[in-house]
């Protein structure tokens, strides 16, 4: 067992107060990281299940192989992780706001950090993700103007609950189409969320998109001593936009 509790980093950033922290967890008998933002709770290692979804319903519904793949959200890595599991797949670039986070898979102070940041296929890029789908170069600095296969989005809380009010215009059909210009045809996006299926949302998905879902995934939580769940929404690109 280590320390009960130890603050592993804390920085001040334009997005607020992050901190990542691991605490041992009698309950679980297992060191358990945490990143908070001011006073939210962004992720934790103890519930995974959603965010190794949202990575693996997208895989899924793709044929093929040599799969380029775009994770916008690097968090904890267990969406990356799940991306780079896949044997299919030929590169992945994942999109992260905080360089504090990318700095701490690097440094190794998170336990999938190692593997990422030493997978030839996976290049950690900072910046903001929403941005750069309207930027010259697009997602990718090096081939500007690249499409992927999949985009997979675990950033805010839900469609209707964002950590900056300069995401919000992401959820609309013109930001969705923004978004589906980096798809090659018959390429696949999927969202994470926290909050319940929204129909608004759905509905928005399916002026873009011409296969749309939403899944709901739920996973044990004995803290609460029931079930928890969250969504995935899922959206195929057909053709062109």
């Amino acid at each position: 067992m280590t320390a009960r509790f130890q603050e592993l980093d804390w920085r001040q950033t334009p997005m607020g107060e992050i901190s990542l922290r691991r605490r041992w967890d009698p309950l679980f008998a297992a060191d358990v990281f945490e990143v908070k933002l001011d006073d939210d709770f962004l992720m934790s290692s103890l519930f995974t299940a959603a965010e190794i979804a949202v990575a693996q319903l997208a895989l899924d519904r793709l044929t093929g192989t040599e799969l380029d793949v775009v994770v916008g959200g690097l968090g904890l890595g267990y969406t990356a992780e799940t991306v780079l599991d896949d044997v299919r797949v030929r590169s992945l670039v994942v999109v992260e706001a905080l360089g504090e986070v990318i700095e701490w898979h690097r440094r190794g102070l998170i336990p999938l950090g190692a593997k990422l940041a030493g997978d030839p296929r996976c290049t950690l890029r900072q910046g903001d993700f929403f941005a750069l789908l309207g930027a010259v170069g697009g997602l990718d600095r090096d081939e500007p103007g690249r499409r992927f296969d999949a985009i997979v989005v675990d950033i805010d809380h839900s469609p209707s609950h964002v950590l900056h009010p300069s995401h919000a215009p992401f959820y609309t059909a013109a930001g969705l189409r923004r978004l589906a210009e980096h798809l090659r045809p018959g390429g696949v996006f999927t969202l994470w969320s926290n909050d319940p299926p929204e129909d608004d949302f759905v509905a928005v998905l399916a002026e873009v998109f011409e296969q749309v879902g939403a899944e709901v995934i739920s996973f044990p939580n004995p803290l609460q001593d029931r079930d928890a769940t969250n969504t995935v929404y899922t959206a195929t690109l057909v053709s062109d936009p």
